[in-house]
């Protein structure tokens, strides 16, 4: 009987083992997931696949991150509640879907002026070409993200 316990204790230990592996390869990341520098490189967002397979962007360290003494805040959010909101941790991309090279249909937030506008996000190897626009894709600003090494 302890003979047979054994063997079954050794069968469950290698299938949970295998379970395991395969599982983490799974998980493993997608390219524009990790840490990038904004444009001008005095921010870094940090880039991450959320619970409802979206991707979703915060600001994870900023190059000057006090004002007059304090931790800067989002005082240029229309929502008078959130203008405390400090700018480190701050989600300022939201709900983007993966569509090959390229994720679409989410958001970003620019802290400078308060504003959220419809946002693409084309990878390019070590950089990501961030598009942010209103209405049509035509009339927006681009910007270009480098990877931190």
């Amino acid at each position: 009987m302890a003979h047979i316990k054994k063997s079954i204790t050794q069968w469950l230990f290698l299938a949970v083992t295998i379970l395991g592996f395969s599982g983490f390869a799974h998980a493993q990341s997608d390219k524009i997931e990790g840490f990038w520098f904004n444009d001008v490189k005095d921010a870094k967002i940090q880039i991450y696949k959320g619970s409802d397979n979206k991707y979703y962007g915060k600001i994870i360290w900023l190059k000057d991150p006090m004002e007059n003494g304090t931790m800067k805040v989002d005082k240029k959010n229309p929502k008078a509640k959130l203008k405390t909101q400090p700018l480190v941790g701050l989600m300022i991309l939201k709900g983007f879907e993966k569509d090959k090279d390229t994720y679409e249909d989410g958001t970003i937030y620019d802290p400078q002026n308060g504003k959220t506008y419809d946002c693409t996000i084309t990878y390019k190897g070590p950089k990501l070409s961030i598009r942010g626009f209103i209405g049509i894709s035509l009339f927006g600003r681009t910007t270009v993200w480098e990877r931190v090494q």
